[in-house]
């Protein structure tokens, strides 16, 4: 196995799998008497954000760009009612992942603070007889980026993001428009650096594997599309020069997402911060 090029794998797919939470708590007061929104964006904004917290789950079709990269595409679920996890699968070749996985759909997880890739047991070396590869986060935002998402219950799904919605420093109305053939709401919001709370550990570092992906995140820019029953159709996040688009086709109702079977994973985490180091280096 290519470390080196399982790296940059992770750095497209792992770290874009992550970045749906905009903000944390930290400088939520001082974020708040700083931005100047109107009282009938804020109470639409705050009914969808309800709406998708208490629904706790979403099948949802993410698609990220990024200027160097072919758009990488994953449908699956994503749950944030009792922590934050995701079970997708997405386009083997557009995820760089041939190389370990010759099936032309290859399935993501992410539970429990780790990413899980589907893969073809190797010859030899950490995967050797394994059917699934193992990541920590922490190797695509660094120690501190990656505690700081483990320390907030949902980080990372889309009603987290929402959340941070009432700490950007600006929120717009853009009018209505047809998005996956319903009628909806466009916002915008920007979040800059200082108030991205303890999060800009992991957005506005340059030196993590998600920095090294995005350019380093001075601010985030948030897209929102409302439609009815005050639920999101569209969400988009541009991170540098990422771009992060979900589509939410179903709220609620989803199975539960568990951990491949310890017996059948092989863990590469050090192997690939390494390989990642060197990159950097």
């Amino acid at each position: 196995m290519r470390l080196r090029y399982t790296a940059a794998c992770v750095g497209v797919t792992a770290a874009a799998l992550m970045v749906t939470s905009a903000c944390g708590t930290d400088g939520a007061k001082t974020a708040a008497k700083a931005v100047d929104k109107t009282d009938v964006i804020m109470a639409a904004l705050a009914r969808a954000t309800d709406q998708t917290e208490n629904l706790g789950s979403a099948q949802v079709r993410m698609t990220t760009e990024t200027p160097t990269t072919s758009p990488v595409t994953m449908d699956g679920t994503y749950s944030w009612g009792h922590g934050f996890a995701f079970d997708v699968l997405m386009d083997t070749k557009a995820a760089q992942m041939q190389q370990l996985h010759a099936a032309a759909k290859t399935r993501g997880v992410y539970v429990d603070g780790a990413y899980y890739y589907e893969i073809d047991p190797q010859p030899s070396g950490p995967l050797k007889g394994k059917e699934w590869m193992k990541i920590d986060a922490s190797v695509v935002f660094g120690d501190k980026g990656a505690e700081a998402f483990q320390a907030s219950s949902g980080a990372g799904s889309p009603a987290a993001a929402m959340k941070g919605l009432k700490y950007a420093n600006n929120v717009d109305d853009l009018g209505k428009e047809t998005v996956d053939g319903q009628s909806a709401t466009h916002y915008r919001a920007v979040v800059d650096k200082e108030h991205m709370g303890k999060f800009k550990k992991a957005y506005g570092n340059q030196n993590n594997l998600f920095g090294s992906v995005t350019g380093g995140s001075d601010s985030i820019t948030m897209d929102i599309w409302v439609g009815a029953k005050d639920l999101p159709v569209r969400m988009k996040q541009r991170f540098g020069s990422l771009t992060v688009t979900m589509d939410f086709e179903k709220f609620g109702a989803t199975a539960a997402i568990k951990a491949p079977p310890a017996a059948q994973t092989g863990d590469v985490t050090e192997q690939v911060k390494k390989a990642t180091a060197q990159q950097q280096g």
